[in-house]
C-alpha cells in the first residue's frame, strides 16, 4: 500500500543491447535520437527532499531513523548528497539529466493544494519548461481525497499547463464517481492506477499504468496492454531497475537489480507489449531504491557498480545513460 512517510509503494527476444563495457557509442548514439523518443517516455519524480541550508530541516532524507548528511533514508546514496527539492540549481541539474535520458515528461508527486510538493510545483515547471519537458501529476491519496475534490485538482493543475494525470489508488473510490468526472473532463487525460484494465474502463479513465516494479515485471506487460486496448485504453507500464526500501521503511522485499538485467527486462517487456507510454518508476524514490538518479559508491550502501559493467564514476549515472539507450529503442519500434 502507498503511504506518504513510507514512499510510493509498499507495492522479442532480446533487443540488441551493447555488450558490457562497450555501452558508450551506442548511448551517445542514443542520445542524439532522445527527442524522437523524449514525447512517448515519462518518469515519475518527487519533489520532497530538503534540507537545513534550504528548508530549515531536512526532508524525507531523514526516514527510517537515519541521521543525514552522513546517513540518508534510502539503501543507495545519491551522488549530489541530500539535497534540497527546493533548490534551484538542482532542479535545473536534474531536468537537463531527464531530458538527456530521453524522457519526455516528468509525473511530479504531488499532494493537494498547500503541500510542500504543491508550493514547489511552479519552480519544477519552469525547470522543466527550460528544457522542453512536459509536467504531468501524479495525483497522490492525500488526507480527504475524493473523486469531486480530485475534480477541483485537476482544475487547479489545467489552468498551470498540466494536462496529464496519474490517479494512484483511484481504485479506491466509486467507479461510478470517477465516470461522471471523466465524462465532464476535455483537454485532459487521466491514467489509472490498477493491474486490471475493466476497473479502469468502468471509470471511465483514458488509461492505466501500474507504478509498481515490485509486483509486476515485463512479463506481465503484453497481457496488461492486450486487455487494456481491447478496452480502448492507453497502456502506459511502468519500468524500473529494481526495489529496496529495507533502509527507509520496515518492507523486506526485493526486487535485486541485476547488474541492470531487471530494468532491461522490464524495458523489453514494455517494447514487446507495444505500450502507447512507457512510464519510468522513478527519477528519484530514493526511499524504495527504485531511482535512476546517480548514486554513488559509499560505505554500508548498494550503488550501481558493476550495472552493464561499469566501474567507479562511470557507475554512478548508469541508470540515466541505459534510460536514454531504452527510450531511442522504444522510439525505434514505434516508428
Amino acid at each position: 500500500m502507498k503511504a506518504r512517510v513510507c514512499g510510493t509503494l509498499a507495492v522479442l527476444a532480446c533487443l540488441a543491447a551493447p555488450a558490457a563495457g562497450s555501452a558508450r557509442p551506442d548511448i551517445d548514439a542514443a542520445v542524439a535520437a532522445s527527442g524522437q523518443a523524449r514525447a512517448e517516455t515519462a518518469i515519475f519524480y518527487y519533489a520532497w527532499f530538503g534540507t537545513p541550508e534550504g528548508d530549515g530541516e531536512y526532508h524525507h532524507w531523514q526516514q527510517g531513523g537515519s541521521a543525514p548528511p552522513a546517513q540518508v533514508g534510502s539503501s543507495y546514496y545519491p551522488s549530489r548528497g541530500p539535497y534540497s527539492s527546493s533548490d534551484d540549481l538542482v532542479l535545473g541539474a536534474q531536468m537537463r539529466e531527464i531530458a538527456g535520458a530521453g524522457v519526455g515528461t516528468v509525473i511530479v508527486s504531488w499532494w493537494g493544494r498547500g503541500s510542500l510538493e504543491d508550493r514547489r510545483l511552479p519552480r519544477i515547471l519552469a525547470a522543466a519548461r527550460a528544457q522542453d519537458l512536459a509536467v504531468a501529476a501524479h495525483l497522490e491519496p492525500y488526507g480527504g481525497r475524493t473523486v469531486a475534490s480530485t475534480g477541483d485538482d485537476i482544475a487547479y493543475l489545467r489552468a498551470l499547463g498540466v494536462s496529464d494525470f496519474y490517479v494512484w489508488a483511484s481504485v479506491q473510490l466509486p467507479d461510478e464517481e470517477w465516470l461522471a468526472l471523466n465524462r465532464s473532463l476535455d483537454d485532459v487525460r487521466l491514467f489509472a492506477n490498477t493491474n486490471l484494465p475493466g476497473k479502469a474502463a468502468a471509470g471511465g479513465f483514458d488509461g492505466v499504468y501500474t507504478y509498481d516494479v515490485l509486483l509486476y515485471d515485463g512479463h506481465f506487460f503484453p497481457r496488461y496492454c492486450a486487455q487494456a486496448r481491447r478496452l480502448r485504453l492507453l497502456c502506459a507500464p511502468s519500468v524500473g531497475p529494481g526495489y529496496d526500501a529495507r533502509r527507509a521503511t520496515p518492507d523486506t522485499r526485493l526486487r535485486p537489480r541485476r547488474n541492470g538485467a531487471t530494468y532491461d527486462a522490464m524495458w523489453q517487456g514494455a517494447i514487446r507489449a507495444r505500450a502507447d507510454l512507457v512510464t519510468v518508476t522513478s527519477y528519484n524514490e530514493w526511499h524504495e531504491g527504485t531511482q535512476i538518479e546517480s548514486a554513488r559508491s559509499v560505505g554500508g550502501y548498494e550503488s550501481y557498480e558493476g550495472a552493464w559493467g561499469r566501474r567507479g564514476p562511470a557507475a554512478e549515472s548508469a541508470y540515466l545513460d541505459r534510460t536514454a539507450y531504452w527510450s531511442a529503442q522504444y522510439a525505434a519500434a514505434r516508428d
